[in-house]
């Protein structure tokens, strides 16, 4: 539905201009602090991660390839997942340190 024609029906209940325009709002509000707030948030959290990695840094790829970092460039690292098996891959496709995830029974 437009949202123009909300705001027309609004103003033509005539009562309700206010309390629905401040209920819109509210909405809106509600919907920045619990959508749109906190995945900014985990955005910038990964984008910081993925400037600091490191050689050494044990991860997990988008594919789901567990290795640890032998080279860092300015758009890929090479990832060891295999004794003599590297795989270069873009920073972009990383997404988790495996070093906070509890170890397996």
């Amino acid at each position: 539905m437009n949202f123009h024609v909300i705001l027309q029906a609004a103003t033509e209940s005539g009562t309700g201009n206010w309390s629905f325009l401040i209920m819109m709002g509210l909405i809106f509000v509600v919907m920045y602090f619990f959508m749109i707030r906190p995945q900014q948030k985990k955005q910038k959290d990964l984008i910081k991660f993925r400037n600091s990695l490191e050689k050494g840094d044990k991860v997990i790829t988008l594919g789901g390839i567990y290795g640890v970092i032998t080279e860092v460039k300015e758009q890929y690292v090479l990832v060891e997942v295999d004794s003599n098996v590297k795989l270069r891959i873009d920073k972009s496709a990383i997404v988790k340190d495996i070093s906070d995830i509890p170890a397996g029974k």
